[in-house]
């Protein structure tokens, strides 16, 4: 062969490869089973729990990633407008709004995973990542937004922080500006107004990380009093098929210390906690977990629960209190017959990952008093679940009542994604700013004039 022919015979090839890929992947998602009951049905305080269905191929309905067209966007509730507060950006996941009302976008991925690359699990995780738009490099920054007219439009974009580690949840104490990347706590001098910080940034505390780091996202969130940050880290896999000693410290909330970095596992047994919040009647943690996999379209929800100090929620020996799951072996019915009842369920497999408290919202009466959730989407369900945000209201401190539609508007009609919501946050006026992985945009949700 000519060495000029080479570059061509290795491009056919590629597009071979990549046909049959996709080949298999509409294979594999025909071959699962559906869901039978409707996804409001696994919501509230009380779900629907059927039987599992195990299938020897899990069930793959991925949304490939589309983007938003030009002018199209995702619908808000009656008495709101949406509107792009800021776009271009590269796989915004979190956010966190200054006291200044200045606004930090994580822009992440997940970080290199050498040791999960083998096998056709694997393999398939890998083609629902990419097909979902998330097979991206990591551009590990944190871009900050400024709206400097009030108009609602971000018209300063500076990146704050780079040359980080898949970096998530952040928080601000003081002139300390605390940074999670996905295998550390990184602490960096802020003074009010900064738009770029150069100085390293100093070591708090490692976090669980390592060549395979299955559920990479670390969020973070300070006490009230500055003194301990709370730090989400999830699960090393699905259903500790790696073994529970790939699992320590992991599937848990910690609490550490902010001027020490001295930790404790505050509660345990939460499969992947990512958002955070307090509720402040009750001055409680709340988070929002995401679930387990392949037990079928209707299992297992992923919920919102208050988080009880020394508390363990059954991860992964058994779902909603002492539900078993007999893929896990040995079992531990010592720990199952502790196992929490989670307070609110969101629905199977919507990968709901934001949550803000919205206490001081300007938006409608309904939303005056409760939790928006960003719900990510699924890829284990038929038909899809999730793609949207959410509100559940409260009353004294409790969830009281059924979820309401925010945001909608993400999945076309054919199943495509237009974009996917992740972090959730009220902006210094009360909007509700949320940011869009796939369609590269922070929607602004406010109140309709």
């Amino acid at each position: 062969m000519r060495p000029q022919t080479l570059p061509v015979v290795i491009r056919s090839q590629a597009r071979v490869t990549a046909a049959l890929m996709g080949a298999v992947v509409l294979v594999l998602a025909a071959c699962g089973e559906m869901a039978t009951l409707p996804v409001a049905d696994g919501m509230g305080p009380q779900p629907t729990l059927p039987p599992p269905q195990r299938t020897l191929i899990p069930t793959v309905n991925i949304a490939p990633a589309k983007g938003w067209a030009v002018g199209a966007m995702p619908q808000g509730a009656p008495g709101t407008r949406v509107n792009a507060f800021a776009s271009g950006l590269d796989h915004p996941r979190w956010l966190h709004v200054l006291p200044n009302g200045d606004v930090l976008v994580a822009e992440s991925n997940a970080p290199p995973k050498p040791d999960d690359a083998g096998g056709i699990k694997a393999w398939l995780t890998g083609l629902v990542m990419k097909r979902a738009g998330a097979g991206v490099p990591s551009a590990n920054r944190i871009t900050l937004l400024r709206d400097t007219n009030g108009d609602g439009v971000a018209d300063l974009h500076s990146v704050l922080l780079e040359g980080l580690n898949s970096p998530f949840g952040m928080a601000l104490v003081g002139n300390a500006l605390y940074v999670a990347n996905a295998d550390a706590v990184l602490r960096f001098a802020y003074a009010d107004g900064d738009t770029r910080i150069t100085a390293p940034g100093v070591k708090l505390v490692d976090l669980p990380g390592g060549p395979i780091n299955h559920h990479w996202t670390k969020n973070i969130m300070a006490s009230p009093d500055g003194r301990k940050l709370y730090v989400t880290v999830g699960s090393n896999s699905n259903v500790a098929e790696r073994g529970m000693a790939a699992e320590a410290q992991r599937a848990a909330i910690w609490e550490v210390d902010t001027t020490s970095g001295a930790h404790r596992i505050f509660a345990s047994g939460l499969r992947n906690p990512v958002g955070l919040a307090w509720e402040p009647r009750s001055g409680a943690l709340w988070t929002v977990v995401n679930e387990r996999d392949e037990l079928g379209s209707d299992l297992v929800p992923d919920y919102m629960t208050s988080v009880r100090e020394g508390g363990f929620y059954g991860w992964p020996y058994s779902y909603f209190g002492q539900h078993l799951d007999e893929r896990v072996k040995p079992q531990r019915p010592e720990l199952v017959a502790s196992a929490i009842f989670p307070d609110y369920a969101l629905g199977p497999h919507t990968a709901s990952l934001g949550l803000a408290f919205s206490g001081g919202t300007s938006l409608p009466a309904i939303f005056a008093n409760g939790m928006f959730i960003g719900q990510h989407g699924s890829w284990n369900r038929r038909p899809h679940s999730g793609y949207k945000v959410i509100f559940v209201p409260f009353k004294d401190g409790r969830p009281a009542g059924a979820p309401v539609d925010l945001l909608t508007g993400f999945l076309s009609e054919d199943g495509h994604a237009f974009g996917r919501p992740v972090g959730v946050a009220l902006d210094k006026g009360g909007a509700l700013l949320v940011a869009d992985d796939v369609g590269n945009v922070i929607w602004r949700v406010s109140a309709a004039p």
